[in-house]
């Protein structure tokens, strides 16, 4: 998955480029602002990229601190305490 991430980004870098370079020849600010946000969205799928693959790897590793009890014994000990 992360290879054709990173394909993704690389060719949307590479239109921002062309973009900008396209930019600079016609002197057109529109054709810049379209590669800067082209650019900015590789960044960004990028860091959710990273951000989500750390936060998914968290939640599958984390343990429920009830996770050794079963669940008859949780619904036991709701309710001698709470009634």
């Amino acid at each position: 998955m992360l290879a054709f991430i990173l394909i993704f980004v690389v060719a949307l870098v590479a239109w921002s480029l062309h973009l900008m370079e396209q930019a600079v020849e016609h002197k057109e600010f529109s054709l810049m602002l379209a590669g800067t946000l082209v650019a900015s969205a590789a960044a960004a799928m990028l860091v959710v990229y990273f951000l989500m693959g750390d936060c998914i790897s968290y939640l599958t590793t984390a343990h429920s601190p009830y996770s050794s009890y079963s669940s008859q014994k949780l619904v036991d000990t709701y309710l001698t305490n709470y009634q």
